[in-house]
């Protein structure tokens, strides 16, 4: 158990202890003949009385932990950098990217509330950062030290929940996406990173602007081109899918690309853009060596 700090004071019954914990102060009144039980068994008997709140833990600051702001465009931390931290979003919306050694640039997940980053951090051999996490509205995170997180885990079994459960729902995340990826065509990956964005499923308002993002950053998520993405954009807005001027805002009838795969009639084809067109064949050439017929 993590030692809290217990200040004591005389009192009428005898001795009062206060412990301060971030639940709340705990006052404890021992009597007179218990003046001789030492700090370290007042201490070891609050282990029963502590509870441990994940809530309150990832909320606020303490040792090894800090909340700190992020500016759109700036960066909770780079790619190479040493994985000292992990960082919990308390609010905001970021990205994860990576960048190859040619120079190219993939985003490879979004970010919302309540989602951790920065978690090979707690890898057993301290490394680099494999991946950049840029803000992409102004955030609010909890930066927790790789010591104090190891700590909680290793401690308080209420965080190691909250924390596994959402290493198991980033594990499905990823599984889905590659799924997605390789069995689905450009267009109802588009409609899913909508919805994904949206956050449809989860509690809060049925049709949700979603964050300002640029399609060069959307095609890079769903594998296409940026001219693919504006083509399905329009097509999403004239079927009334989606609405955007500035800000993009999802319809539920979008959930039809995904679950049922309806598309009026002359849009379920595969638009034309993608079909390569086929090369006029030239009629051949006559042969100005060959004798002509008399």
């Amino acid at each position: 158990m993590r030692a809290k700090l217990i200040t004591g004071s005389r009192h009428r019954k005898g001795l009062a202890f206060t412990v301060h914990r971030a639940a709340g102060p705990i006052i404890l009144y021992f009597g007179l003949p218990e003046r001789r039980r030492t700090l370290a068994a007042i201490i070891l008997s609050m282990g029963h009385m502590s509870s441990f709140n994940p809530a309150a833990f990832l909320a606020t600051s303490g040792l090894g932990r800090r909340i700190v702001q992020f500016k759109p465009r700036e960066n909770f931390f780079s790619q190479g950098e040493p994985a000292d931290s992990v960082f919990y979003l308390q609010k905001g919306r970021a990205k994860v990217t990576v960048v190859s050694a040619a120079g190219k640039e993939a985003t490879i997940t979004l970010l919302a509330a309540h989602d951790f980053v920065g978690e090979e951090a707690l890898a057993s051999v301290i490394g680099l950062r494999l991946a950049t996490a840029t803000a992409i509205t102004g955030c609010t995170a909890l930066k927790i030290m790789r010591e104090e997180m190891t700590r909680a885990m290793r401690e308080e079994n209420a965080f190691s929940s909250v924390f596994l459960a959402f290493l198991l729902a980033r594990t499905m995340r990823v599984q889905a996406d590659l799924v997605d990826h390789l069995f689905n065509s450009s267009e109802r990956r588009l409609a899913r990173i909508l919805l994904l964005m949206a956050e449809f499923g989860k509690p809060g308002e049925p049709e949700t602007l979603i964050p300002a993002i640029t399609q060069e950053t959307l095609a890079d998520m769903i594998g296409t081109t940026r001219s693919r993405v504006s083509f399905f954009m329009n097509r999403f807005r004239k079927l009334g899918f989606v609405d955007y001027n500035g800000r993009i805002r999802v319809h539920k009838s979008l959930l039809n690309v995904i679950l049922h795969d309806q598309l009026p009639d002359d849009n379920a084809r595969t638009p034309d853009m993608q079909e390569s067109p086929q090369p006029r064949r030239k009629p051949p050439k006559k042969n100005s060596l060959a004798p002509r017929k008399k």
